[in-house]
């Protein structure tokens, strides 16, 4: 099994309110999470205009199916109306230690 995490850093450029900042941020969560079926949420920045951080979690049987579903998520915040100023992987180690 292999858990993986990506962290992105987001600048919602022109949002004027939180309201703005929400209905940009909104879509790349609903596609992530109803396209890819991953599980993705806001964690840092919630009441900052221009700000956000997102966070996507992905738990798969293999490396390689994790490294595909990883980068298909990748793919939605790439392409998102949003800077991306940075992001970052974090693997989960689960050696079984039976």
């Amino acid at each position: 099994m292999q858990v993986v995490a990506v962290r992105f850093e987001l600048l919602v450029r022109g949002a004027s309110s939180l309201k703005e900042k929400r209905a940009r941020i909104r879509p790349i969560l609903d596609r992530i999470r109803d396209r890819h079926h991953l599980s993705v949420s806001e964690v840092d920045h919630q009441d900052d205009w221009d700000r956000s951080t997102i966070a996507v979690a992905v738990v798969a049987p293999t490396e390689r199916r994790a490294l595909e579903l990883l980068t298909s998520a990748e793919r939605v915040v790439w392409a998102a109306d949003v800077e991306v100023l940075d992001s970052a992987r974090t693997w989960l180690d689960l050696t079984d230690d039976r």
